[in-house]
């Protein structure tokens, strides 16, 4: 991989924007995958107008710009100037799995920005991406593991429902995130700010050991 670096030129009247993130240079399935997706990603979180068709990181940048002006020249004494950061790397890698990591931090008015993280994960074999599903042969299973180990975690009792604590699960009901990465350390469960908990809280994260994940893991994912 090689690390790609993009920072838009200073300017008084436009957001501020800085992407970092690798690109697969070898020409493969699996290559393709991982950069199409990497750009799928960057340009999910960066296209505000709806004025352009957004192909590429370049053209996502200037939408974000575009939808930054737009707002300006309505509110041209009201709009703070937007900033977008944004980065990925390569979370785990072996020689079945791939996982990315990407990062990110929003400004576009208000209080406060908003930083989230996404994991994308590959089956190295099939050249794909894959979804949460694909890495788990019992996902209720693993779930009902995960609960346990979340409320030894936050201290929640076994008996108690799953927000008596404070924590904003809908229906009161432990949920996996929308997110699972994989890292040396093992399955990271990581819920964005407003997922289960108020903005203040944070993330919520949780590690389950792949010695503990593994009567979980799908076999041929051999994590």
């Amino acid at each position: 991989m090689e690390p790609i670096v993009y920072t838009n030129a200073p300017c008084d009247d436009c957001p501020e924007v800085s992407i970092e993130y690798p690109r697969v240079i070898e020409d493969t399935k699996i290559g393709r995958a991982v950069n199409a997706g990497i750009q799928e990603e960057i340009i999910s979180l960066l296209t505000f107008s709806d004025s352009l068709e957004v192909t590429d990181i370049n053209e996502a940048v200037n939408s974000f710009t575009l939808g930054y002006t737009e707002l300006k020249s309505v509110y041209p004494d009201e709009t703070v100037p937007w900033e977008a950061r944004i980065r990925a790397e390569v979370s785990f890698e072996n020689h079945r799995v791939l996982s990315v990591r990407l990062d990110s931090y929003l400004f576009t008015g208000g209080a406060h920005g908003y930083t989230s993280t996404n994991f994308l994960n590959f089956d190295v074999e099939k050249g794909e991406k894959i979804n949460t599903q694909a890495l788990f042969r019992d996902l209720l299973a693993f779930r009902t593991y995960a609960e346990e180990a979340f409320r030894k975690q936050e201290n929640i009792p076994a008996d108690a429902p799953i927000n008596s604590t404070g924590f904003m699960f809908e229906l009161d009901s432990f949920y996996l995130p929308a997110n699972i990465g994989l890292t040396p350390k093992g399955i990271l469960l990581l819920y964005n700010q407003y997922e289960v908990a108020s903005y203040a809280d944070g993330q919520i994260q949780l590690t389950i050991p792949f010695k503990e994940a593994k009567q979980f893991i799908t076999p041929g994912m051999k994590l």
